[in-house]
């Protein structure tokens, strides 16, 4: 874990914090869950937490800076077998605690059986409904911490990170990507084996200029969007605009850009997921099917999106651009 969030008494809270902290944890998943489902400790009063239901820590180790991080980081890739020495790095989004993002990044690890070493990256969220404006600022002031976090995880000996953002942890991504671009890491870059974008709270206009700017783009590129995201339509009325990127209705609006498009409009989000903000991650319907792609990121490119096969649905192809209109395996033909 590498964190811009503030540590006070015994926390990590929404302050910012100027530079990085990092820490490693062992989480317990329950089994006794529905997929999708993250349930931490309700009652913090109780003796003995059900580890049974509940998300819980069950080893926390304060790593003393960079150096640290790199040596347990070069541990865990080094206990993988060469083909799973991976990173995947998750940036939570609007409206996250520190355990919010903490028990998210294990869920996906755990669900989607992704192999390799899950890194979370903790940005300073207000983790409150009505701190949406102090949300924009901290996912600006957060990129240079994921740009350190990514230098370092490629100094560790990683040759393969996958970066999984969700909501407005997508903007914090694509500008640590702008940056180092613009820096000239391109030593970094071509490390990064993926990207994927689940329910971007973006500006399109905004994205597209980053993309350019980052060009090219890693690969795969894939954003998860959905015309029943009512988070994201909340977001593009209060930004006087008709759509964010999570919420595209057509790939028309990226087509020159190498990225696939994965429309989940059919799926619902978990019990949890009320706005239906986090569908792709939630939705137990959503997580069977792409189970069945091994972890998402090697089936979604070039002519495999045309043979997807267990992926049922429409896919279009619109010059740089690929949409794939998924369809719930109940309703598919």
């Amino acid at each position: 874990m590498a964190s811009t969030r503030e540590f006070i008494d015994g926390d990590w809270g929404n302050e910012r914090l100027e530079g990085l902290s990092f820490a490693s944890f062992d989480v317990n998943i329950p089994p006794d869950r529905e997929l999708g489902a993250v349930e931490p400790v309700r009652d913090r009063a109780r003796a003995a937490p059900d580890p049974t239901t509940e998300f819980l820590v069950t080893r926390a180790e304060a790593l003393g800076g960079p150096s640290a991080f790199r040596a347990e980081l070069q541990r865990e890739l080094n206990q993988r077998s060469t083909d799973q020495r991976e990173v995947m790095v998750f940036v939570h989004g609007f409206n996250n605690t520190f355990a919010d993002g903490l028990y998210r990044t294990a869920q996906i690890r755990h669900d989607f059986e992704i192999p390799g070493v899950a890194v979370h990256y903790a940005w300073p969220s207000a983790g409150n409904a009505l701190g949406y404006a102090y949300d924009r600022d901290s996912a600006l002031f957060a990129r240079d911490g994921l740009e350190a976090l990514l230098r370092e995880i490629a100094a560790a000996g990683s040759n393969r990170i996958v970066l999984v953002a969700h909501s407005l942890g997508s903007s914090v991504t694509m500008e640590a990507l702008r940056q180092l671009r613009i820096g000239g890491r391109d030593d970094v870059l071509n490390r990064i084996s993926g990207v994927i974008l689940m329910s971007p709270d973006l500006d399109v206009d905004l994205f597209r200029s980053q993309a350019q700017r980052v060009d090219p783009l890693p690969q795969p590129f894939v954003i998860f969007t959905s015309q029943r995201d009512r988070a994201l339509r909340i977001s593009a009325a209060i930004t006087g605009q008709r759509s964010r990127l999570g919420n595209l209705g057509t790939v028309e609006d990226v087509a020159d850009l190498n990225v696939t498009l994965i429309d989940i409009s059919e799926f619902r989000g978990g019990t949890s997921d009320g706005l239906n903000h986090f569908a792709a991650a939630t939705s137990p319907a959503m997580i069977q099917l792409l189970q069945q792609v091994a972890a998402v990121d090697l089936s979604l490119q070039g002519e495999a999106a045309r043979n997807l096969g267990l992926l049922p649905g429409t896919v279009l192809t619109v010059r740089n651009a690929t949409q794939v209109i998924l369809q719930p395996l109940s309703l598919a033909p």
